[in-house]
This record gives C-alpha cells, structure tokens and sequence, in this order.
C-alpha cells in the first residue's frame, strides 16, 4: 500500500470507531419519550444518528492524542461539536435557507417531518451541545469546561459559522472576490474546524502561546476542506455525496472553483495540505493522525 493509501486507510479506521461512539452516545441521549415531544425527539435522531464523515470529532480525538488527553473527553467534546455541526444541517437545509430535499443520503428534518419541528430539532441539538461541555464527565476543571464552552460559542456564532452563513446568503445578491470568499468559507466551514483542533489543546491545558502550528494546521486544512467541497459540487457524484450538488452554481454563487478555475483550485487545496502538514513539524508520530486527515481531506469522494 502507498503512502496515500496508508492515509486513507489510516483515517478510515479511525473514523468509523468514532462515528459508533458518537452514534451510540446520541442513541443514549435521545430516547424518545412517550409524550407529546415525541416527534421532536425522532427528528433529532433523524439528523444526528448515522451518515456523515464525522470528521470533526475525529479531528478532536486526533488532537487529543498529542496531549495524552482522555479518550472520555475526547468523545465528549467531539459530540458537543457534531451537535453543533447536524444543528447548522438542519436549519441551513430550511427552505429559508438552502432548501435542500436530501441530506446524508436521506431526507431532510424539514422533509421527513416538517419545518417547525427541524427548527426545534436544531435547535435542541445546539443546546445538547453545551449541556455536555459543561458536565463534569467532560474535564474535571470548571475552567477547562469554561474555555471550552466560550471558543465553541465563538466558533458557532457571528464571529464564526452563524457569521459565515449569512455572508453564504448574500452571496446570492452579491458577487464576492477571492479574499471575500475565503473569508466566507474561514467563517462558515474552518472556524467550527479550528474549534476541533483546538480544543484538545484546551483539554491539554496547552498555553495559548502553544498553539500557533495548531491554529495554522487548522487554518490551512479548514480552506482545504471547502476547496474540496467545491470541486466535489462541480466534480462529484450525488449518490456518494448523499446530498444534491451543482447548488452555488445554480444560485450564482462564487467559489473557489468558479474564481480560480478547477485545476488551479485543485493546486491551491494540495498546497494548503502540505502547509498543513508543515504546521506540525514539532510533533512525531503521535501527530500521524492529523497529516493523514489533512491528506484525505482533498482526495475525499463525499
């Protein structure tokens, strides 16, 4: 197997143990009770048990490991993020919004039940969010808990990918150039990355000065990871994707292929992986996990 391989390999392994502790976890917590919030309880499994790459917990669990931080906490808080992550799922597919029938290869909230259910269902997601930042079983530090939950809340809101989305709408009133749409996709898509990585430095209780090569591998692979997506919109395969492409397209939008052009994006994103990549030379092989995702990042299929 190449180099390549071993990566993909590598970040398939690992990705799926996460995906069934994330899945069972969801499963422990939303039981459907056998009351009127029954439907709001289906909804919110509907969105969050099964499907999707889940590879912003996997990015938490693999940025625990360079601080030996406990694979509890890791779980944790990578849950807390996939919260966040369906929540935004499920409001950005309203027909508000972008107005999409398929999500993760099955019908959308709003599809599958109805929109006043999908806006509680995130909702609810978002909050579930916190609730588990702020448990103890999270970090025995209150002020871990604390600075976990003030960069989540940072990363989320209009400071991050709240921010982004409603720069994602005026896109289609508007015609962004390149430094627009990056800063776009670092709000919308690379901040709640960037939160991943780096709360398992908060959960290492690594100094903020600590974490500079964090913030630039998060920086580069965040960027990487929309130039992918891009592609995969103009590129793809729906039925792999589990969700309709050709979308920015329709609706007029700029990105990074319709600005550079497919090639010259597909350049950009494999030299944002190697400066990825370089962000983390003070790290050995514990930090193997993060170059492999960095790599699969831009030769993913979905």
């Amino acid at each position: 197997m190449d180099e390549a391989g071993a990566a993909a390999s590598l970040v398939a392994s690992r990705a799926a143990v996460v995906a069934d502790a994330i899945d069972h976890i969801f499963d422990d917590l939303l039981i459907v009770p056998d009351d009127p919030r029954r439907r709001l309880y289906e909804a919110m499994r509907h969105a969050a048990i099964g499907g999707g790459k889940r590879l912003r917990p996997l990015l938490v669990a693999a940025t625990c490991e360079l601080f030996n931080v406990s694979a509890e906490s890791a779980v944790r808080v990578g849950l807390a993020v996939e919260c966040i992550h369906v929540y935004s799922l499920v409001h950005d597919d309203l027909p508000a919004m972008d107005n999409d029938d398929v999500r993760r290869g099955k019908s959308t909230v709003h599809k599958a039940f109805d929109e006043a259910t999908a806006i509680l269902a995130g909702d609810c997601l978002h909050d579930l969010a916190f609730e588990i930042l702020v448990d103890e079983a999270t970090h025995g530090d209150p002020f871990v808990r604390c600075e976990l939950v003030r960069a989540l809340a940072i990363a989320s809101g209009p400071a991050g990918m709240a921010g982004g989305q409603m720069m994602d709408l005026e896109a289609e009133r508007a015609s962004f150039d390149l430094p627009t749409v990056t800063r776009l996709q670092q709000l919308k898509t690379g901040a709640l990355i960037s939160f991943c990585v780096e709360a398992g430095a908060i959960l290492g209780r690594v100094a903020p000065e600590g974490r500079r090569g964090l913030h630039g591998y998060a920086r580069d692979i965040g960027l990487a990871f929309q130039i992918a997506d891009d592609l995969l919109d103009v590129e793809g395969d729906a039925e792999l994707a589990g969700k309709t492409l050709g979308k920015d397209a329709a609706a007029g939008k700029e990105t990074f292929v319709s600005l550079l052009g497919v090639e010259r994006a597909r350049e950009q994103g494999r030299l944002l992986v190697e400066q990825a990549k370089a962000h983390l030379h003070g790290f050995g092989v514990e930090a193997d996990l993060l170059r492999a995702i960095a790599d699969y990042i831009v030769k993913r299929d979905r």
